[in-house]
């Protein structure tokens, strides 16, 4: 048996009942192989092993009080996955459907996220089974009042840094923020997402989305391609969707699809730069359904409990949630002739539907280094923080833009170097394995 498989079974073997940290692990020790060819001492060292264990986990209750002044209790819990290469880093997602295997997976994928930025920052994730939709701002702020006061005692701005992630946005940010002061009597950028103004950094909001499609610009680049003229197929319709589309039409893109929960709708003249406002309002203020947009749009159909990937595109560019494009999809999609997927969500496209793209010869940019720029400018904001600083727009997009193409870079000559020319999932996850993992020997057996 293999080294990699070998470290594989024991992750079964000792969390059986989480299956989203079973595959991000697979999806990358898989393609892990030759490295241990080329160095050996890696398993002598047992670096998946401890790759794969988180250095920390915390978990711990969270009562609350809502509006009718009923007790409310839920589960916080934080990761802190590997500091090789600096402080823990990565979001809080508040949602139902949050447990430890799912933050696992999430933390996982950013220390190797996080390492392809080249900047300073570790792994880790964190958040809740809270659902902050349909509360309100009161109820929120005494949620993330509890939530903090016993984050605090893990988290600092040299120690742990976490930011926002699925519900978790500038108004959740600002009150984990303000209770941490208050506790702490420290102000530091131990959070980054914060508002501008406040430490907060330029671009944060769009950075996700931004770099996505810098990451697609330099995968097309690569074939002799471009984004002008192409369609689009967006899911979600969130932070990372809006900031995706954004930037696609900025490139002479044209957006044919966005989504929710719920459903997704289509638009066959494209959802251009008025509709797209139209639809950040929706979502960002009045917190409305995008099935709105098909009463708002005569040229739209909305198709409930559907997603957009039957819909004929060149790119299709997820960007709401893992595994959202299943078997179905990709055959769908490598049927109508797509031909890139560039993921903005974390991990949404099964091990299947990726298997189907692959033999179809479909482009593929992952989550890992496509939609890294939301982490970069984090990072970036944390050193605006520890300088006292205040960059403007334009040096921020500046230096996400150069980020983004070097993480392109990396991942083909990684590819390239071991034998798989092209594959950027194989060379994403080998370019960031081996920067931490020669920062783990560096450190000794810790």
């Amino acid at each position: 048996m293999s080294y990699v498989k070998e470290a594989f079974d024991k992750v079964k073997l000792r969390d059986p009942d989480q299956p989203e940290f079973h595959q991000a692990v697979w999806e990358v020790l898989e393609t892990l192989e030759p490295v241990f060819d080329s160095h050996p001492e890696f398993k002598d060292a047992r670096i998946l092993e401890r790759l794969t264990e988180p250095e920390r986990i915390i978990t711990f209750r969270v009562p609350w009080v809502d509006d009718k002044g009923q007790v409310q209790v839920n589960r916080g819990m934080r990761v802190e996955f590997n500091s090789a290469i600096g402080p823990y880093k990565g979001g809080l997602r508040f949602h139902p459907s949050v447990n430890l295997g799912i933050i696992k997976f999430l933390g996982f994928e950013q220390i190797l996220k996080n390492a392809l930025t080249t900047r300073p920052i570790g792994g880790g994730k964190g958040g809740s089974d809270f659902d902050p939709k349909g509360k309100s701002d009161m109820e929120v702020m005494r949620f993330c009042q509890s939530f903090m006061n016993e984050l605090f005692r893990h988290i600092g701005a040299n120690v742990d840094v976490p930011a926002g992630d699925i519900g978790v946005g500038g108004r959740e940010i600002g009150f984990l923020f303000g209770q941490y002061k208050k506790l702490t009597r420290k102000w530091e950028g131990v959070l980054t997402g914060k508002s501008y103004g406040w430490g907060g950094s330029l671009i944060r909001p769009e950075a996700t989305g931004y770099g996505q499609v810098y990451f697609l610009r330099e995968m097309l680049a690569s074939k002799g391609d471009s984004i002008e003229g192409k369609k689009c197929a967006v899911s979600g319709s969130g932070n990372v969707a809006q900031f995706c589309a954004q930037k696609v039409l900025s490139y002479g893109g044209k957006v044919i699809t966005m989504s929710d929960s719920s459903g997704y709708i289509f638009d066959k003249d494209g959802i251009d730069e008025d509709k797209l406002a139209w639809v950040m309002d929706l979502k960002n203020n009045k917190r409305g359904r995008i099935k709105e947009y098909a009463t708002k749009y005569s040229s739209a159909v909305y198709h409930e409990g559907k997603r957009p990937w039957g819909e004929i595109c060149d790119i299709a560019l997820p960007s709401a949630t893992q595994n959202e494009i299943e078997e179905k999809g990709a055959k769908n999609l490598a049927k109508n002739g797509c031909m890139a997927v560039c993921e903005g969500a974390n991990m949404p496209t099964s091990p299947r539907a990726y298997e189907i793209m692959n033999e179809a010869g479909i482009l593929f940019g992952p989550a890992k280094a496509a939609n890294a720029g939301g982490v970069a400018v984090s990072a970036l904001e944390m050193s605006q923080n520890a300088a006292f600083d205040d960059w403007t727009s334009e040096k921020v997009d500046s230096k996400l833009d150069e980020i983004m193409a070097g993480i392109h870079k990396q991942c083909s000559e990684a590819a390239q170097e071991y034998g798989q020319k092209g594959d950027l999932v194989v060379g994403a996850n080998i370019a960031g394995f081996l920067k931490v993992a020669n920062a783990m020997m560096d450190q000794g057996v810790v």
